[in-house]
C-alpha cells in the first residue's frame, strides 16, 4: 500500500496496485482447503485482472501520448493542452481499473465473496486499504479527469448508482459480514461521487472516516462471530447487547457514524460529498437526490443489523447460548480505539457553515490547488442557509431510515414479513442480488467455459498444438527407424560404404 501511495509514476503505482491485489487474493482464499473459499479468492483474482487490463491499456496510451509515466510531467503537459484529445480514453481506461479494485459496477461482484477470508482481513484490506486504491488513483489523476468532463460524469454516475444499488441489496441480506460488504461497495460509491463532481478532497475525507467506522464494523462483526462460534446469520442472533457490552457500544458508535448522524465522523464526510454534488458544476440534482436516498437506505440496513443482532429476543441456538461471552482484550481494545476515531475522526473536516475551518481540505490544498483554479474555475458562492437546508434534508432522511428500522425490527417485527410477502417479486430480486452473478455466469462464464472445454482444449490444444508437437516427434521417430537400418555393425558393410563414397568423390572430380 505504501508503494502504491508513494509512487511518483503510474508504473510504480501499478506495482503496488498489483501487490495489494495479490494480498487480497491470498487472504480471501486463506482457508484454501475449503472449496468455496478457494473459489472466492479465484473470483477476486479474475475480476481484478479484467479491471487491471483496462488500467494497463490506459498506461500504455499515456506513454504513447506523453512518452513518460511520471505524474508531474504528464499533468504539466496535459494542463497546457498537450494530448488532451486522448484523455477521454485514458481516464475511462484508468477508471475501468478503479471499478475492479474498488468494487464498482460492473466489477463489484468479487467483494461480497471476499468475506470468505478471516474477518481481520475484511477490516484491513476490504475496509481501509486495498479497496480504496481505485479512489486514490482517480483522485491522484485529478488533473486528467478535470480535463475530461465526460469521464467525470461517468465516474459520478457509476459511483452514485453503485451506492444505491449495493445499499438496496443490503436491505434484505441476512449475513452480517455480507451486509457490511455491500455497505463497503456503497460507501466506495460515495467516494467516487466526490471524485466525479470535482470534490476530490471530500472523497479522500470520506475515504479516511470510512476506514475508521467500517474497520470497526467488520471487527465488531468478528467479535459477534467469535461469541457465536462462527455464526454469521443474523436470524440466529438477537439479545446480545448485555452479553457483549463492549462489542455492542463500539458497534453502535460505528453504526451512527456510517448512518450520517450528526456529530459522528461519517456525517461530516458524507454530507460534504452530497453538498458538493448539489452545487458543483460537475454535479447535478439527480446525483444528489440518489445519494440522499442511498443514505436513507444505509441508515435503515445498518440499524436493521444492530436490532437483529443485539436487541430483541435471543434467537441463538441453545447449544451456543451458554457459550456466548465478550471477546478478550486483544479484540475489544482495537474496537475501543476505532470507536473513538469513528466519533472524532470527522472533526478535522468540519465545514465553515458549522463553525469549522475545513482543516482536512486545507491540508490537501497543495495537491489540488496547483491546477484546480485554472481547470475547474471558482465554485459559485451559495448562502449558508442553502447549505444548512441541504444538510438538514440529509439528516432527516438518515433519522427516517433509523426510525423505520426501529418500527420494523423492534416495535412491529411482523411488518417486514408482511411486506416481503406482499412484494414477493421485489424481495426475491433483492435477496438474490438482482441475479447479477447468475447473469454473468450465463452470459460470460459458461460460454467461455464451454468454448475452452469443447474447442480450445479438445480441438485446438489436443489436435492442433499437441498434434503438431506429436507429429514432429513421430516424423523424427519414423525417419530414425529407417536410418537405423544402415547401422549394421558389420565391418565389411562399412568398408564397402567407404569405398563407394571414395569412388563417387573421385568420379565427381574426374568428370568436373
Amino acid at each position: 500500500m505504501l508503494l502504491l501511495v508513494l509512487a511518483d509514476n503510474y508504473l510504480l503505482m501499478f506495482v503496488g496496485w498489483e501487490g495489494v491485489g495479490l494480498c487480497s487474493y491470498l487472504l480471501i482464499g486463506f482457508w484454501y482447503e475449503d472449496h468455496y473459499n478457494a473459489y472466492a479468492g479465484r473470483k477476486a483474482f479474475v475480476v481484478n485482472r479484467i479491471g487491471d487490463y483496462g488500467f494497463s491499456l490506459g498506461m500504455l496510451l499515456l506513454f504513447a501520448v506523453y512518452g513518460t509515466l511520471k505524474y508531474d510531467v504528464i499533468f504539466s503537459q496535459a494542463a497546457h493542452g498537450v494530448g488532451v484529445w486522448a484523455l477521454g480514453a485514458v481516464t475511462l481506461l484508468l477508471f475501468v481499473g478503479a471499478t475492479g479494485k474498488s468494487a464498482q459496477i460492473p466489477l463489484y461482484v468479487w467483494l461480497p465473496d471476499a468475506m470468505a477470508g478471516p474477518t481481520p482481513v475484511s477490516a484491513l484490506i476490504h475496509a481501509a486499504t486495498m479497496v480504496t486504491a481505485g479512489v486514490y488513483m482517480v483522485v491522484r489523476s485529478h488533473v486528467l479527469y478535470l480535463l475530461a468532463p465526460d469521464t467525470m460524469l461517468v465516474v459520478a454516475s457509476i459511483g452514485v448508482f453503485t451506492a444505491i444499488f449495493a445499499a438496496s441489496i443490503a436491505l434484505v441480506n441476512n449475513d452480517i459480514k455480507r451486509v457490511l460488504a455491500y455497505s463497503t461497495i456503497s460507501q466506495l460509491g460515495y467516494m467516487f461521487v466526490g471524485a466525479g463532481v470535482g470534490a476530490f478532497a471530500a472523497g479522500i475525507f470520506h475515504l479516511m472516516t470510512h476506514a475508521f467506522f467500517k474497520a470497526l464494523l467488520f471487527l465488531g462483526a468478528g467479535s459477534v462471530m467469535h461469541a457465536l462460534s462462527g455464526e454469521t446469520d443474523m436470524r440466529k442472533m438477537g439479545g446480545l447487547k448485555d452479553k457483549l457490552p463492549v462489542t455492542y457500544w463500539t458497534f453502535l458508535m460505528a453504526t451512527l457514524a456510517i448512518s450520517g448522524v450528526p456529530l459522528f465522523s461519517g456525517f461530516f464526510s458524507k454530507d460534504e460529498i452530497l453538498w458538493q454534488a448539489f452545487i458543483s458544476p460537475h454535479g447535478s440534482f439527480w446525483i444528489w437526490l440518489i445519494g440522499v436516498i442511498a443514505a436513507g437506505f444505509t441508515a435503515f440496513y445498518m440499524f436493521r443489523l444492530v436490532y437483529l443482532t443485539f436487541h430483541g429476543k435471543s434467537r441463538v441456538p441453545p447449544e451456543l447460548a451458554h457459550h456466548v461471552h465478550e471477546s478478550p482484550p486483544v479484540m475489544t481494545i482495537p474496537l475501543s480505539i476505532l470507536a473513538v476515531l469513528a466519533v472524532v475522526g470527522g472533526y478535522v473536516g468540519v465545514p465553515k457553515v458549522l463553525g469549522g475551518g475545513q482543516h482536512f481540505e486545507r491540508f490537501l490544498e497543495p495537491v489540488f490547488a496547483r491546477n484546480a483554479e485554472e481547470l475547474i474555475g471558482h465554485l459559485p458562492h451559495h448562502s449558508a442557509s442553502l447549505e444548512l437546508t441541504v444538510m438538514l434534508i440529509s439528516v432527516i432522511v438518515a433519522f427516517t431510515g433509523i426510525g423505520i428500522a426501529y418500527l420494523f425490527y423492534m416495535k412491529r417485527p411482523d411488518l417486514p414479513v408482511a411486506l416481503a410477502a406482499r412484494f414477493r417479486g421485489i424481495y426475491t430480486l433483492l435477496l438474490n442480488k438482482y441475479y447479477v452473478d447468475e447473469i454473468y455466469n450465463a452470459l460470460i462464464v459458461q460460454p467461455i467455459f464451454h468454448l475452452s472445454n469443447s474447442f480450445l482444449w479438445k480441438v485446438f490444444d489436443v489436435k492442433i498444438v499437441d498434434g503438431l508437437v506429436n507429429g514432429v516427434a513421430a516424423l523424427v521417430e519414423r525417419t530414425a527407424q529407417r536410418l537405423r537400418r544402415t547401422e549394421t555393425g558389420l565391418v565389411q558393410n562399412y568398408a564397402l560404404g567407404f569405398l563407394v563414397g571414395v569412388v563417387l568423390i573421385v568420379g565427381y572430380y574426374l568428370v568436373k
